[in-house]
């Protein structure tokens, strides 16, 4: 092969390599939880239609600063995600932290008052995650919290069934060395 078509080839595979090499990954990228709530299948009828419980939220990555810092301080509102609100889209009717909450849309926020930290449900959705009205809230429930021995990288929202017999379980939020946590049921 010619010297210039060498060089021309190098050049033509050199530039994808270096693009490549440019490649970042987002601050945050977008997550979703989603769990079919349905009742037991009776004999000889068709399966029930489930019904969907989803929280859609901005997923934070701590790349090796302390998190989450709004947690850090007493009264300071934390959109529970990041850039769009968290949003709670439930189909049945729910209980949170002995709350009722009944299907439709919510935002998810989290206020640390006292030491003691809550869970916000707001019925404003659709807003920017930093937009919060408190006039809106649903209810405030109790978190219970705990350190982590390992940070966990990743917030990370999840409704853990904990029952075999009955739609029941843990809500969870854990982001950086906390762990958020209250109970959740179908109604």
């Amino acid at each position: 092969m010619r010297p210039l078509a060498l060089l021309a080839l190098a050049l033509v595979t050199a530039a994808p390599l270096a693009a490549q090499q440019d490649l970042r990954a987002p601050l945050s990228t977008r997550a979703t939880f989603s769990m079919p709530l349905s009742t037991p299948r009776v004999q000889g009828q068709p399966a029930p239609t489930p019904k969907m419980v989803t929280i859609d939220y901005g997923q934070p990555h701590a790349r090796g600063r302390a998190v989450p810092v709004e947690l850090a301080t007493d009264g300071t509102i934390w959109r529970t995600g990041a850039n769009s609100s968290t949003t709670l889209k439930t189909e049945a009717d729910l209980t949170i932290g002995g709350a009722a909450v009944p299907a439709g849309n919510y935002s998810l926020y989290t206020i640390r008052e006292n030491g003691q930290y809550f869970l916000i449900i707001n019925n404003n959705t659709g807003q920017w995650g930093t937009e919060y009205a408190a006039e809106r809230d649903l209810v405030r429930v109790p978190l219970r919290a705990r350190t982590l021995h390992e940070p966990q990288e990743s917030l990370q929202i999840v409704m853990v069934p904990t029952d075999a017999t009955s739609a029941r379980g843990a809500f969870n939020i854990i982001w950086g060395n906390l762990a958020l946590t209250t109970d959740w049921s179908a109604r």
